[in-house]
């Protein structure tokens, strides 16, 4: 794999980032990774080595995240469809492969539903689907006490609606995601206000689903016991996809990519490379269906 590229551009006069690690050898089309809000184009280096063997993987600091200038408030879901197309032009990739986790799955179905010409495959975790009224009620009410000047009862809140506080439920490395997942949102909105404003925004809205998406192998996954979007609406999400598939990962919430960090790698690595899902031995531990994956 060549060493890595940093490259800036600018959409609607926003600048933002992009980090590319090209494959020599490929073995699919180039794997272009969106992840949740807090998360820039540093946050998956994981998958660097496990990966990066198999394709060219790209990152992004989109605008909100990382480097990258924040949205205006006339700027939206378009803004950052065309922010990922300028960056495909840029690097001449005519497709690629498309994971989109969490808020960055919102933008990854809305992108594929832009042009579903530009993507191979589309994957999508932890998908913000069907959010209830009672859940916005209470990411608002946290949030509330961010204006307060109240961060650590904002945070306190929000991991409760992030993490699976159900103790009958198993969660690897429960304590050890949720300490992980506090000092990260501490960070972020302690280093700068902006980031706020964009975890507000996001999390204040769920994955547009009207239209559904044709065209495009599409495979959705999220942990057994993810309370963000229940697995029940994430599975009715991916059957609004013609040829839409359905898992869960077991004994992981909504931070499933941090709790069972090889799973994810390896569904990564065989969807995108066309291999069974079926020989994963932890896929006979899920609780929860296995839509559209075995017969």
């Amino acid at each position: 794999m060549s060493a890595e590229t940093v490259k800036a551009l600018t959409v609607e006069g926003l600048t933002y980032y992009y980090r590319l690690l090209r494959q020599p050898d490929p073995q699919t089309e180039p794997i272009l990774v969106l992840g949740g809000a807090l998360q820039d184009k540093h946050g998956w280096t994981h998958l660097d080595e496990p990966v990066g063997p198999l394709a060219s993987l790209l990152t992004l600091d989109l605008p909100g995240a990382g480097q990258a200038d924040p949205l205006r408030h006339d700027q939206g879901m378009g803004t950052m469809c065309r922010a990922v197309e300028r960056v495909l032009d840029d690097l001449g990739f005519g497709r690629v492969n498309l994971f989109g986790y969490s808020f960055g799955a919102r933008i990854a179905f809305s992108f594929a539903q832009r042009h579903p010409d530009r993507i191979s495959r589309l994957l999508l975790g932890g998908v913000p689907a069907y959010i209830t009224e009672q859940q916005i009620a209470q990411w608002q009410d946290a949030a509330r006490y961010m204006a307060r000047g109240a961060p650590d009862e904002f945070i306190r809140r929000a991991l409760r609606l992030w993490l699976c506080q159900d103790e009958s439920r198993t969660v690897r490395h429960r304590k050890l995601a949720h300490r992980y997942v506090k000092r990260l949102v501490t960070h972020a909105i302690s280093a700068n206000p902006r980031n706020f404003t964009h975890l507000h925004r996001s999390a204040s809205e769920d994955v547009d689903a009207r239209g559904g998406l044709q065209g495009v192998p599409t495979l959705v996954f999220c942990g057994e016991h993810d309370t963000v979007s229940a697995p029940h609406s994430q599975a009715a999400f991916a059957r609004t996809i013609s040829g839409g598939r359905f898992l869960t990962i077991p004994e992981s919430d909504h931070w499933v990519c941090f709790e069972r960090p090889q799973e994810v790698t390896e569904l990564i690595a065989a969807f995108f490379t066309d291999q069974s899902l079926c020989a994963a031995e932890w896929m006979a531990e899920s609780e929860y269906c296995l839509e559209g994956i075995r017969a």
